[in-house]
């Protein structure tokens, strides 16, 4: 059951990602592609039906954590307690700077929700990635399995590291390019005329960065944490996970060279949740790894709920996922195809 409910978090975490990462990035191009008022219009419709329920895969996927694995949740609210409150004060931001913009016609009123939707949104990617580097390379676990993380140290990992590091600042760094360029390929498959356009070429031009900070993060975290490779070693079919990283990041040049918007968006989707389900690859079965003392990690064993509990949960949780999955599906059907200036919503 530990390992079930493991993959169930990493699953839905990654598809967290995935759907709300193209939300982030529209934020994160929005004042960069849209130069008119019509077209920011068109940019913020593109995920307008979309992209508060996509968030419920975050709360979900918290929830789901608290419940499978309530160590883990009492031990990372420890230490992360005032990042958690930042993603969750940037998160309310982003939202107001989506629904707000539009209540007044006043370029001022307008101009300042424009700013907080891209500052909320690009600080959101940033503090995503930059958490998960640091869950990745370590905390300073004790034994009573709770910790304290400054802002910084010294800028290294090590067993007293902080929040922020070369490492950490490289996640977040890979996080906003990927998520910025995520967002593009979203943005020219549901838009037409200039901001479409622009939007593809903004995809051509961030694909480079994706690709060379993708490379550089795999042997930076094998620097960062050497036994992240130990599971690979152990199944060499794990192997599999970077070559498909490979081949989704270049079919999402590959298929946006040739036009194929949906293709290429559907590639650079399969590209975040390979990394994602790397990166859990190379944790598991530690859920959250101590750079004190691997024996003083929170493992799936230690930290999973009582026997009842997640067996009886599984049931439930599999009856509330043909829900959120039936209405998912059946939203982004009613809004398929292109958004147009000045169409709203629509289809």
């Amino acid at each position: 059951m530990g390992a079930i409910w493991f993959w169930i978090v990493a699953v839905m975490l990654a598809a967290y990602v995935v759907l709300d990462g193209f939300d982030l990035g529209v934020g994160i191009l929005y004042p960069f592609l849209a130069r008119t008022d019509e077209e920011r219009r068109t940019a913020i419709h593109s995920i307008g039906p979309v992209w508060d329920g996509n968030e419920v895969w975050l709360l979900a996927g918290g929830g789901t954590l608290f419940f499978a694995f309530p160590l883990l949740y009492a031990s990372a609210f420890s230490g992360f307690y005032l990042p958690l409150m930042i993603v969750l004060w940037l998160l309310i931001l982003r939202g107001l700077g989506i629904e707000l913009r539009s209540h007044m016609e006043n370029a001022v009123w307008r101009t300042f929700f424009d700013g907080i939707f891209f500052v909320a949104s690009a600080l959101l990617a940033i503090f995503y990635g930059a958490a998960l580097a640091n869950v990745i390379r370590g905390v300073p676990l004790g034994a009573d399995r709770y910790f304290f993380l400054p802002l910084w140290t010294n800028w290294r990992v090590g067993p007293s590291p902080g929040i922020l590091d070369w490492y950490t600042v490289l996640g977040g760094v890979v996080a906003l390019v990927a998520l910025a360029h995520h967002g593009a390929l979203w943005i020219a498959l549901k838009t037409t005329g200039s901001l479409g356009s622009r939007a593809t070429l903004a995809a051509r031009r961030l694909w480079p960065a994706v690709a060379l900070v993708t490379i550089i993060s795999l042997p930076a975290t094998v620097a960062a944490r050497p036994s992240s490779l130990a599971n690979y070693r152990s199944y060499p079919a794990l192997f599999v996970i970077p070559v498909m990283v490979a081949l989704s990041l270049g079919s999402a040049a590959f298929f946006r060279a040739r036009g194929k918007e949906l293709h290429a968006f559907l590639s650079s989707c399969l590209y975040l949740a390979v990394m994602l389900v790397g990166a859990a690859a190379g944790l598991y079965p530690t859920l959250l790894p101590s750079s004190i003392s691997p024996a003083q990690s929170i493992t799936v064993a230690e930290a999973l709920a009582g026997s009842h509990s997640v067996h009886v949960g599984l049931a439930w949780w599999i009856f509330g996922m043909l829900l959120a999955t039936l209405y998912f599906v059946t939203s982004y059907w009613l809004f398929r195809g292109k958004v147009t200036e000045g169409a709203g919503y629509g289809h």
